[in-house]
């Protein structure tokens, strides 16, 4: 019991002494700034950064104790307080760590007897105050960045188009259009519907042959996907739509039954037959286009530290004639451990990352960073392996955060042609 509790005891420790940090650092920031000014200015720019401090933390706080209430009675009032959070303590914490930084120059001197603050040559402002002003301008940079995301930025749907290469692909298949989404997580975007239906018609004026769902259509339990269905079935392809289950789609993060959860999947799959979507359960079709055969597989979650339902073999069986073949697997650890060098599978289609949901790219320059690039080595984007293709969406939808920062939703369109 003991060691059980020792690791819960340590993270609160740790976490607490993390905002104590914060509070601390950025404050010291924050009075840096007012150097040297009296009178009223000051005193409600201090009065606002407590008071919203202080109700940041309230909610916070109340957030947690009626986390599972919250979630089901009161969505809007959670998404406000998760959003609130982050868009109050990112800046924060840019502060904290910059003025950090100045302290700890200014403890080096201390030790090495360098009492001069020397200035920058040409600038007139000293090392200390230079460190603390750019920490002040990246943390203004990051509020505004953040307050979008979580307003603006996650309905900001953009599509990413890619030419993918396939051996074996006949010649008649060449040109053939897909669209892969990902990882809608209906429960997320508490009936949005205007702002939703905007990348339906997205997709749609893509005129697309096939649509792909690749996972995670809901968050928790199958009722949050209800209110979406007729929105869903607006979805339009020439040859079909198909989906597949992500590891949100089996009830398994909620305070649920067995009976509750087998309920849950029953009714989610029924969801996805009204929305128009072929759900492919550990299976495939052999699709029939322009007289030549495009093998079509669909797994269940198989994830490397998830559920493992899928089951690549038994999905596989019957398309042993077909050349042409394109997986549906949510997770990409699928391809990494089971795919790679190991199936004739020339194109792979997974999400689940969500690409953190925050990052940065510049196509152009070659730089692309998400820090879900620590638990993920392919987490978004057209990965290349000899003959063999991973794409991996970005997601659609979001989770937790309720918000999207350099890392928009996403629709991508891939367009199949011959090796």
């Amino acid at each position: 019991m003991r060691q059980a509790v020792l690791p819960i005891v340590m993270s609160i420790i740790i976490f607490l002494l993390l905002i104590g940090f914060v509070e601390v650092f950025s404050f010291k920031s924050l009075t840096a700034s007012f150097t040297g000014i009296q009178g009223v200015t000051r005193s409600v720019v201090y009065w606002v950064w407590w008071t919203l401090t202080i109700f940041t933390y309230a909610m916070t706080v109340a957030a947690m104790l009626n986390f599972r209430t919250w979630r089901s009675e009161h969505p809007s009032m959670l998404m406000f307080v998760m959003a609130l959070f982050v868009v109050v303590m990112m800046p924060k914490l840019v502060l904290a760590i910059f003025h950090g930084i100045d302290d700890l120059r200014w403890v080096a001197q201390y030790f090495m007897k360098k009492n001069a603050d020397p200035t920058l040559a040409g600038e007139g402002i000293s090392r200390a105050t230079f460190i603390t002003r750019t920490g002040q301008v990246l943390a203004g940079f990051t509020f505004v960045s953040f307050l979008y995301g979580v307003t603006k930025g996650k309905f900001d749907f953009r599509v990413l188009s890619h030419k993918v290469p396939m051996a074996g692909l006949p010649a008649n298949l060449a040109g053939l259009k897909v669209v892969q989404i990902s990882d809608a997580h209906l429960g997320s975007f508490n009936n949005a519907f205007e702002d939703v239906e905007k990348g339906i018609q997205m997709i749609n004026a893509l005129n697309p042959d096939l649509i792909l769902f690749t996972g995670d259509l809901v968050n928790v339990e199958s009722s949050e996907a209800e209110p979406w269905i007729p929105v869903f079935k607006k979805l339009n392809a020439k040859i079909g739509k198909f989906s597949i289950l992500g590891n949100h789609d089996y009830a398994d993060y909620g305070a649920m039954t067995d009976e509750q959860r087998a309920a849950s999947c029953v009714r989610l799959h029924e969801i996805h037959k009204e929305m128009d979507l072929e759900l492919l359960l550990n299976e495939n079709r052999i699709l029939e286009i322009n007289g030549e055969s495009l093998a079509l597989i669909g797994v269940e979650n198989w994830g490397k530290g998830f559920r493992q339902s899928g089951d690549l073999t038994k999905a596989m069986k019957g398309i042993e004639n077909i050349p042409a073949r394109i997986l549906m697997s949510h997770d990409p650890t699928h391809w990494e451990e089971q795919v790679l060098a190991k199936e004739k599978i020339q194109l792979t289609l997974s999400g689940h990352t969500h690409g953190m949901q925050m990052g940065f790219e510049i196509p152009w320059l070659g730089v692309k960073f998400s820090p879900a690039r620590l638990r993920y080595q392919r987490w978004g984007g057209l990965y290349t392996e000899g003959e063999q293709h991973l794409h991996v969406n970005r997601g659609f939808g979001f989770l937790a955060f309720p918000g999207r920062v350099g890392m928009p939703p996403e629709i991508t369109l891939l367009e199949l042609q011959q090796a």
